[in-house]
């Protein structure tokens, strides 16, 4: 089996800036991308966060790192670019891993971000 370097996007939104609220959504966010995409953290190269202004109540790299075993993954803290108009209280993700060439990609978005990007979103509950 042919592995390759890949690249995994996500997105997720916080219902309010507070750790619990975006430790919830965090942690939803991984465990449908750990899921869909077969992940383990020993694949993982980096991951890079990125959150809109409107979120500083705790970095999602250190939501992540109480996961079993991605504390010894690099990953990466920064504030989005903000655009007038743009989805608020955002957090997104790009991880690149070691994954079978064979293999899909499942980029998810979840809960407001499935507005960035239909085509990748689930299905959410009404």
């Amino acid at each position: 089996m042919e592995w390759r370097m890949r690249a995994i996007r996500g997105a997720t939104t916080a219902s309010e800036n507070t750790l619990e609220a975006m430790r919830e959504a965090v942690m939803e966010l991984m465990d449908e991308l750990e899921k869909r995409n077969h992940l383990h953290p020993s694949n993982i190269v980096s991951v890079t966060f990125t959150v809109t202004r409107d979120l500083d109540a705790i970095f999602p790299a250190a939501i992540a790192r109480q996961r079993p075993n991605w504390d010894c993954v690099a990953m990466l803290d920064v504030q989005q670019m903000y655009v007038q108009g743009s989805l608020e209280r955002c957090i997104r993700l790009l991880i690149h891993a070691y994954l079978p060439a064979s293999d899909p990609i499942y980029h998810t978005y979840l809960r407001h971000a499935a507005e960035l990007r239909p085509d990748w979103s689930l299905p959410q509950p009404l």
